[in-house]
């Protein structure tokens, strides 16, 4: 039968897809709507797995707040051109509306979840059908709190956020530290949070350095927990220098504004 063009512009709006991949399924499912959708996911399904090896380092990271929970996730694929297609940034935000309202305690919870009665994990794979690229929802992290705020970096490369102990966090504070997170990248929210691998190695360098330096054996423990104790500084969101004002660490800034941060979670897509 005849393809019109009403019948695959009712496919593309159904799917997503191209016109001529739907004008192709529409004549190989003789006009069969469903035929024609099964068509279409098994593309999407062979361009994945055909892809599986490719290296899927652009895409979109969104971050969203409210209610005590806050959410952010990245959804992958190879280019820049599909990272900024308006399709691509609204399936990301819809996956990003799905975890806010339902909550999810995992990445594969996240990904279990359907929006219209499929998987976000299927919608993901037809994803891929469509833009004949590689895509993989890559990473998901939440936080709680009485206070909580996101932060969403111009580019949708790079977001934050982060949970506060009180409810009433004036909305700059809450921001200023979302936007310190972003830009300084710590490694903990404080040294008590700093995974034990990370502090073994440190020392280890700094043990190292000093020996390179000539001093003596008997100082390089002493010398390299001297240059721990810089790490945490530097690496820890709560001893970081605060950067709207270096004379201040960030501790400093929430103690004068009457808040604590709890915890904070960074997504991003750039090379740090």
């Amino acid at each position: 039968m005849a393809v019109t063009m009403a019948d695959i512009s009712k496919l593309r709006t159904m799917t997503g897809a191209g016109m001529m991949d739907c004008k192709n399924a529409l004549t190989e499912a003789n006009g069969d709507f469903e035929k024609a959708v099964e068509i279409i996911r098994k593309k999407g399904q062979a361009i994945a797995a055909k892809r599986s090896d490719r290296e899927a380092s652009e895409g979109c990271v969104l971050a969203a707040a409210e209610n005590g929970f806050a959410a952010v996730l990245a959804l992958k694929c190879e280019t820049d051109f599909v990272a900024k297609n308006a399709d691509f940034i609204a399936l990301t935000q819809s996956i990003l509306d799905v975890a806010m309202a339902q909550k999810p305690e995992s990445l594969d919870a996240l990904k279990a979840l359907e929006i219209d009665g499929r998987s976000i994990a299927e919608l993901v794979v037809d994803r891929s059908g469509i833009t004949g690229e590689k895509m993989e929802l890559d990473y998901y992290e939440f936080v709680k709190g009485e206070t909580v705020v996101s932060y969403i970096h111009p580019g949708n490369m790079l977001a934050t956020i982060v949970a506060f102990a009180e409810a009433d966090v004036d909305y700059q504070v809450a921001r200023d530290i979302a936007m310190q997170a972003a830009a300084m990248n710590p490694v903990a929210l404080d040294r008590s949070q700093v995974p034990q691998k990370t502090i073994d190695t440190e020392l280890e360098i700094g043990r190292e350095k000093a020996r390179q330096e000539g001093k003596p054996e008997n100082m390089l423990d002493r010398i390299a927990e001297g240059r721990l104790n810089k790490f945490f500084q530097e690496s820890t969101l709560l001893e970081q220098a605060f950067i709207k004002d270096n004379k201040k660490s960030v501790a400093n800034y929430l103690k004068e504004n009457n808040a604590t941060a709890t915890a904070f979670k960074r997504v991003t897509l750039n090379v740090d």
